[in-house]
């Protein structure tokens, strides 16, 4: 039977783990870590990723029930009760993360989620809210304050930052310094711009606000033809008055 002892000091998991960290680790690897041993002529490592391909990955073994972990060779009671208490620390932290994220799925919501940050400025800021596939917040960021106005952004700009939060949508919010939160025909001009290139990307634009001081205006509320491919609507707006 091979223990990870055996292995070259440089293919040992912990070793490894306490060098460059435990992201560095393979699953195959982090399963050896719970295993300890292998089998005849097969060490932990290998052991590990035998399970993996048994049960189609992570989310296999997690499924399985511990009398399935225990029909493969080497795989006792106890090292399958390991298995399953690790997997599933690692869903319910999974779980409590996405929980502990907030759901975006009205103005209001995203309203409250940046109104700090953008209303008490004096030069016009764009913010972007990446969300996942339940509209819950993955991450939000300033693009940018000050010179530039929301209009001259690049929308390459606005969708690099999404795909590198692996976003399934996203929200834009900037601020109008000049306190009035009726957005202008550039505004409009250019929301229509990234809506169409957010369903290019598959990353749809869900809404845009504009937020000043006391009061925030949803653009996809107020001008509907931005968001169903119409023509733009130049109709009056509306404006909704916080507190």
């Amino acid at each position: 039977m091979k223990r990870i002892n055996d292995l070259p000091l440089e293919e040992r998991p912990r070793e490894k783990m306490l060098k460059s960290g435990i992201s560095s680790l393979s699953d195959s690897e982090l399963l050896a870590i719970l295993l300890r041993v292998g089998v005849e002529g097969e060490s932990a490592v290998a052991l590990g990723a035998h399970l993996l391909d048994e049960f189609q990955g992570i989310a296999g073994i997690h499924a399985a029930e511990t009398e399935e972990l225990c029909a493969v060779h080497g795989i006792g009671l106890a090292k399958a009760a390991q298995i399953k208490a690790a997997v599933e620390l690692g869903s319910r932290l999974h779980q409590k993360t996405m929980e502990d994220r907030p759901l975006i799925d009205s103005p209001e919501k995203a309203y409250e989620v940046l109104k700090y940050d953008i209303i008490e400025n004096d030069r016009e800021t764009l913010w972007l809210l990446a969300l996942n596939t339940r509209h819950r917040l993955i991450k939000k960021k300033k693009l940018y304050q000050g010179t530039r106005s929301f209009s001259s952004v690049r929308v390459a700009e606005i969708f690099e930052f999404a795909l590198l939060q692996h976003a399934a949508a996203i929200i834009l919010a900037h601020n109008h310094p000049s306190g009035e939160p009726f957005p202008s025909q550039e505004d409009l001009r250019i929301t229509q711009e990234i809506r169409k290139a957010g369903e290019i990307l598959e990353i749809p634009l869900l809404d845009h606000l504009i937020i000043v001081p006391g009061a925030f205006q949803s653009i996809k509320k107020e001008q509907k033809g931005i968001f169903e491919g119409s023509d733009l609507n130049s109709g009056k707006s509306t404006a909704y008055t916080i507190g």
